[in-house]
């Protein structure tokens, strides 16, 4: 009986400990820029590696981008493509930046189930970074989408620039 409950106790815990926040961007899919992770840990700060190449997850309400409402374009963190225009942008309340579409064509989207479940994941189209994920609870007016995506991942470039 003992040796049932320690197969179960060790079974349970390698089926919880999952990869999440752990795997690297597909190695078998080919994009525009690529780069070795050597090259991407030298460009990017530590959190952009962590997000974009990891896909991991910054903490909620922590991106200054959350809040960043003037006019112009966000771009890749990584390689500068063009992902969302500001006037797609809405407050969610998540703590994430939100936009209700991408620019369409420089987001690419697969499925994962780190979770356990299906999420619709999106990346870069151009280096394959990861950005968060697109739900389908967004603004009804627009969409009904909710791009969700980690602020660390994107760079912000003003209109008037």
């Amino acid at each position: 009986m003992n040796r049932i409950i320690l197969l179960l106790t060790i079974t349970l815990f390698y089926s919880c400990n999952s990869v999440a926040q752990k795997k690297d961007i597909k190695s078998n899919e080919t994009f525009e820029v690529t780069k070795t992770e050597a090259e991407w840990k030298q460009e990017l700060t530590p959190e952009q590696f962590y997000v974009l190449r990891q896909a991991g997850t910054e903490r909620p309400f922590s991106s200054e981008l959350n809040k960043e409402y003037r006019k112009g374009v966000f771009h890749c963190a990584a390689c500068d493509t063009p992902l969302f225009e500001s006037a797609h942008k809405f407050d969610s309340g998540t703590g994430w930046p939100s936009f209700d579409q991408e620019i369409e064509g420089n987001v690419a989207f697969s499925v994962d189930y780190d979770l356990g479940y299906a999420r619709t994941e999106e990346h870069c189209a151009t280096c394959g970074g990861h950005l968060g994920h697109v739900f389908n609870d967004g603004p009804r007016a627009t969409t009904g989408k909710r791009h969700c995506i980690n602020g660390v991942a994107l760079k912000f470039i003003p209109k008037d620039q």
